[in-house]
């Protein structure tokens, strides 16, 4: 059976209200991480960027699974997920251009965006750091009796670092209700993630630990909203932790100003084929949507977040009095410590 062949039926079951709101909240990702890129450019943004783009439907497919008092930790590529969760855009382009209103009043950046309103409990810029934190949170919703999850977005070079393993097999022996996802981009950094990582990777070394695991192709934004909506169905009523192997590829570099020479122009062009936002665009045609209404969903997330870009240049500086302000003073630990 051919590809065409085998495509009607799936399209047919497509809710396509939703599925045009994905496509929107892809493209304001999408748009983000553009001018995000622009600004640091600009000299707006003094700390590291790392974009997203090219994995919008891994961070879509699963967030909009979840309910908004779930939990979200991501990692330091995290726009996507923060976004994808309902995090204000302002609020958070505020904050990589260390604003006031930001997400943490200014003082966080890219790599530490958090949120509480929408359950974000932060992006990290430690490779691995939030998966143990991850579990750290579910622990304490399994306490307190919640149905609530917790959602923790690594990449793939994380799995070769000493918190997966640990944050894995605590969630496991205590049955936690969390949902880790590997978005594997294939690179962690700047080296191929296959020539330093054992075994056939993430879903692997989950299953080693008794936790379900399922490989998918993260560029399939269906794929994804349907392992997910499993996935999490089956950890809310007490089925224990869940893991999903996300492949994708980041078009980028590993950050806004890295070449990504070490890739040739022909791997990166392949993978351009398979942009997720595309591939959702082609649904979309097929289901009959008008090429001028594509049009207006794409042009409508830019509109919005080149205002957002706007407004967060405007906005001015935190107040002084405010550097020490969220800070713990634990005193001078050569008198407190010891």
């Amino acid at each position: 059976m051919n590809a065409a062949a085998a495509s009607p039926p799936r399209r047919s079951n497509l809710d396509l209200p939703q599925l045009r709101q994905a496509y929107h909240l892809m493209q304001r990702i999408r748009s983000f991480e553009d001018l995000a890129v622009e600004a640091q450019k600009e000299g707006l943004v003094l700390g590291a960027i790392h974009p997203s783009i090219g994995q919008e439907a891994v961070a879509v497919g699963v967030c909009t699974q979840l309910r908004k008092d779930d939990l979200l930790l991501s990692n330091h590529r995290g726009h996507g997920h923060t976004l994808a969760k309902g995090a204000d855009a302002l609020a958070m382009m505020r904050e990589l251009f260390g604003r006031a209103g930001g997400t943490c009043g200014g003082k966080g950046g890219s790599m530490h965006i958090a949120d509480f309103e929408v359950g974000m409990l932060g992006a990290n810029g430690v490779v691995s750091a939030n998966i143990p934190i991850a579990a750290g949170a579910a622990h304490a919703i399994k306490l307190r009796g919640e149905d609530r999850i917790v959602a923790c977005f690594f990449g793939d070079g994380a799995i070769n670092r000493g918190p997966f393993l640990e944050g894995l097999n605590w969630a496991r022996v205590f049955e936690l209700p969390v949902l880790f996802i590997c978005e594997d981009n294939g690179f962690a950094a700047t080296t191929r993630t296959s020539s330093m990582t054992a075994g056939r990777g993430a879903a692997a070394r989950a299953e080693a630990l008794d936790i379900p695991a399922q490989e998918i192709d993260g560029n399939d934004l269906l794929a994804v909203e349907s392992a997910a909506r499993e996935a999490i169905a089956a950890i809310r009523k007490g089925g224990g932790p869940r893991l999903l192997h996300c492949y994708t590829y980041r078009i980028t570099g590993h950050t806004a100003v890295d070449p990504a020479a070490y890739r040739p122009d022909e791997e990166v062009a392949e993978w351009r084929k398979a942009d997720p936002i595309l591939r959702v665009q082609g649904l979309l045609r097929e289901a009959g949507v008008a090429e001028s209404d594509l049009e207006e969903l794409a042009a409508a997330a830019r509109a919005e977040l080149e205002e957002t870009y706007r407004q967060a240049k405007e906005t001015p500086w935190p107040e002084a009095s405010q550097a020490f302000a969220d800070v713990q003073d634990v005193g001078d630990p050569q008198k407190e410590a010891y």
